[in-house]
């Protein structure tokens, strides 16, 4: 059991100019305004990419659902795009 989110980016001009991260960050019910993050890390030559990420096991029975998120996307340094959840603050 869990919650599970999958990424998919694009940034077919920016390849090569840079590797690409995608940085997600989370609250959980039970750590209160505790922020957590999981990053991917894709290639420079990368034009596309799918990065998944999952709140499961020990972390997800222990701290509880995820009620807020944060995606962004990177490009040598460059924020390309960013999503959140209606309760991101």
């Amino acid at each position: 059991l869990g919650q599970y989110y999958t990424l998919i980016w694009s940034d077919p001009a920016g390849a090569g100019s840079g590797p690409v991260d995608v940085v997600f960050q989370y609250q959980q019910g039970a750590t209160a305004s505790r922020v957590k993050r999981m990053t991917k890390a894709f290639p420079a030559g990368d034009a596309t990419g799918i990065a998944e990420f999952a709140v499961i096991g020990e972390d997800y029975f222990k701290n509880g659902k995820v009620l807020a998120w944060k995606a962004t996307v990177s490009r040598g340094g460059r924020e390309l795009a960013s999503k959140r959840s209606y309760l991101w603050q």
